[in-house]
């Protein structure tokens, strides 16, 4: 007797500085170690995929000013029908995460705003702190990430280089991706 195939998980991403990639990564050992089979794919290279062969879609995108990439929004108005067949999660990466009083879906201003945007609503979501790195940026976004790290009590010395992602939080999120009940229609 064959023993059944693992579930497939896509992990979509954005990211603007690459931290958003490590997350996904984490996500991927995580769910790994949960017996499912992962692929990690840009979004702008996932929608080139069979999106079909998969069983829980998660989508991760970062925030620069406020605003995720404009690709995310593309992907997931492309492919809604898709993503409302089976599980899928949506997570956030942004440095007002930081903040206690932001750090989860229900506080975060950005996820909810963004949610409102959309007609698809994610079975799972979830916000993670990113990572300032300010030697990493040109000099424009050097000067205005410093003008809102000023303006929100963050780090402003231009030599800072802080991840604030709560890792155990990831890990906790990648779990609970794992356990989100897949219909039978999704793996025929």
């Amino acid at each position: 007797m064959n023993a059944a195939a693992p579930e497939r998980i896509l992990l979509a991403y954005s990211t603007t500085d690459g931290h958003t990639l490590r997350i996904c990564q984490r996500l991927q050992q995580v769910m790994e170690s949960e017996g499912k089979q992962v692929t990690i794919s840009l979004l702008t290279e996932a929608g080139t995929r069979d999106l079909s062969q998969f069983d829980r879609i998660v989508i991760g995108a970062s925030i620069r000013y406020g605003k995720h990439q404009p690709t995310v929004a593309e992907f997931i108005s492309r492919h809604q029908a898709l993503l409302e067949s089976r599980p899928s999660a949506f997570f956030t990466v942004n440095i007002v995460a930081r903040k206690p009083n932001k750090n989860t879906p229900e506080t975060n201003p950005y996820l909810i705003k963004y949610l409102k945007t959309m007609s698809w609503q994610p079975a799972l979501t979830g916000v993670f702190a990113g990572k300032l790195n300010y030697p990493i940026y040109g000099p424009l976004d050097r000067l205005m990430i410093r003008f809102i790290m000023l303006i929100t009590s963050g780090p402003t010395d231009p030599k800072t280089v802080v991840e604030f992602t709560d890792w155990a939080k990831v890990e906790e999120f990648g779990r609970a991706v794992c356990a989100l009940p897949v219909p039978t229609s999704a793996t025929a």
